[in-house]
């Protein structure tokens, strides 16, 4: 039976809001929204870029091909360190790999408008190497929550700092559009930028690799994450001799990978094409479309509060297994998207159109609760190293999708917008009948710790 999560200041903790890990999960959120604000700022600022108007032509001539190539030119070198990511996480811990990862992208995020009026190939540059420095992020925050969060408090703990990505949407669209209605498409990367590198000297001075260095943590909330999770020390925890033929030969492993690549093509397609298809289709100005564009991801951040407390709490009253409730979230919310990017592509009127937008996004929360916390149930002191892996696979849409709509959109038209809709539609059912027919919760067994002590997952087995 899983242990009882004590998150609430019972056992000698102090209360909620003081805990540290609380606090780390905060921060964390709070950098995420950072790196996802500084990751689509380029897809409103390209409407604003190559918008020709009747008395003034654009600054940009590129193409809607070209465009495409921008937009997916981060995505080029964020596949690149995904798995490095991972295993430097493993292996020196995550939290300064997050810290200087971000300020590398943030610095880079502000050269982005001098490279703009030198050359579109100096842009395409710049982002490839803010995906190389940005790829690393989310693989090193696994390796942060293998030693902060206990196994009972890993889906709320993950599922809020994840939230920060969409939180990032929300601010990031209507605050670009503002900024480049008031104050030019530059405003746009300088000031995302500016204030990330505010949030990485925060970070980078607070926050401890482990609980154990953590100097203002207490002793009951230090001695309660160690108990949960078990050794910190990484030779007794196996994280010095990874188990390369086990993780790629792991089915489980590979399940999360498929999934990540399916949900993502419907994610990065919106994260990059929403203001366009905003512009083209249904007609909304900059300002408009930006804001309606965050909606979608306003929903998606509120619903994760929910879904994280609501998994750990269904984990502990083991009313279903592990398995089961990462299976029932996952594939029950991908099929929900399927039916509302399909009526998207459907739909005549432009409020359908931003309804459908929205349950799409929003019941993408209930699958982050399944399948992007699963590597933290399989192998959790692995976690950074087969988010790394799921991560590479879930890149690839980011670069395949951008280019494929700049040639499906031609025109600019409803019934092209249609096709777009309804292969990422058509992904959402892949991608959930795969990770129904493979995916697990339990503790694989290449990822067993054992001690000269009882094994803990016999003290609170992941069914």
């Amino acid at each position: 039976m899983d242990r009882p999560s004590k998150i609430f200041g019972d056992d000698g903790q102090p209360p909620l809001f003081k805990q540290r890990r609380n606090r780390v999960a905060f921060l964390a959120f709070l950098g995420f929204i950072n790196v996802y604000t500084l990751r689509m700022n380029l897809s409103v600022s390209i409407v604003a870029m190559t918008l020709s108007t009747d008395t003034k032509a654009s600054e940009f001539q590129w193409g809607p091909k070209l465009r495409g190539v921008v937009l997916s030119s981060f995505f080029y070198g964020y596949i690149i360190t995904q798995l490095l990511g991972g295993v430097l996480g493993c292996k020196f811990g995550g939290v300064k790999l997050i810290g200087y990862g971000v300020l590398s992208a943030a610095i880079l995020t502000t050269l982005t408008p001098v490279a703009a009026r030198y050359s579109v190939y100096l842009v395409i540059a710049l982002r490839i190497f803010e995906g190389v420095f940005g790829g690393v992020v989310i693989p090193a925050m696994y390796a942060v929550w293998s030693k902060w969060a206990p196994p009972n408090e890993s889906t709320r703990l993950a599922s809020f700092t994840m939230s920060g990505i969409n939180v990032g949407m929300v601010i990031g669209y209507p605050m670009c559009g503002w900024l480049t209605e008031h104050y030019g498409w530059p405003s746009t990367f300088y000031v995302p930028g500016f204030i990330a590198i505010i949030w990485c000297a925060v970070w980078l001075t607070t926050v401890a690799e482990t609980p154990g260095e953590d100097k203002l943590i207490t002793k009951e909330e230090l001695k309660y994450i160690v108990d949960s999770i078990g050794p910190t020390d990484d030779e007794k925890r196996g994280v010095l001799n990874y188990p390369w033929k086990n993780i790629f030969t792991s089915m489980p492993v590979w399940s999360i990978s498929f999934v990540m690549f399916c949900e993502n093509w419907g994610f990065y397609t919106l994260l990059t094409q929403l203001p366009t298809f905003m512009h083209d289709v249904l007609k909304f100005d900059i300002g408009k479309g930006s804001f309606l564009s965050a909606l979608p991801y306003a929903v998606m951040a509120v619903c994760l509060q929910f879904t994280g407390f609501f998994v750990d709490w269904l984990r502990k009253t083991n009313i279903f297994t592990t398995t089961q409730i990462r299976k029932i979230f996952t594939c029950g919310a991908l099929l929900l998207q399927f039916v509302w990017m399909v009526s998207t592509g459907n739909c005549k009127t432009e409020l359908g159109s931003v309804i459908c937008l929205t349950l799409t996004m929003g019941f993408g929360s209930f699958s982050m609760a399944g399948f992007f916390v699963n590597p933290l149930d399989i192998a959790p002191q692995y976690a950074s190293i087969i988010l790394g892996i799921a991560n590479t696979f879930g890149t690839i849409p980011g670069i395949i999708s951008p280019l494929l709509t700049g040639i499906i959109v031609q025109r600019q038209s409803a019934e092209e917008w249609k096709w777009v809709f309804i292969i990422s539609s058509g992904l959402y059912v892949f991608g959930g009948l795969f990770y129904a027919i493979f995916a697990s919760g339990k503790l694989q067994h290449w990822a067993e710790i054992k001690t000269e002590e009882k094994n803990h997952e016999e003290d609170y087995p992941l069914m």
